[in-house]
């Protein structure tokens, strides 16, 4: 069966990292890439989960306090430097 390209671009450190974990595996890029495609095909969808990560409940709490922040600056201290909240901080220790 005759075979055509695919150029994909990705980060160059996933790369190498892919390449050094399909070379274990005795698998080049191209072949790992196909045995994907392959599996994408007969499984008729991507032959993984796939979804969104819902954040946890501290997380959904710091996106709220960071709206509220956002909406209502005069409510809140604000620091010129890094250094000065530093400086703060530190001294309630």
């Amino acid at each position: 069966m005759p075979t055509t390209n695919i150029n994909v671009r990705v980060d160059s450190e996933l790369k190498k990292t892919a390449e050094t974990l399909f070379n274990d595996l005795g698998l080049n890029m191209s072949s790992a890439i196909t045995l994907f495609l392959k599996s994408a095909v007969n499984y008729e969808g991507i032959p993984f989960e796939v979804k969104r990560t819902t954040p946890n409940v501290e997380t959904i709490a710091a996106l709220k306090e960071y709206t509220e922040m956002k909406n209502n600056p005069d409510l809140y201290k604000r620091y010129d430097t890094f250094d000065s909240l530093m400086n703060e901080v530190l001294s309630d220790v």
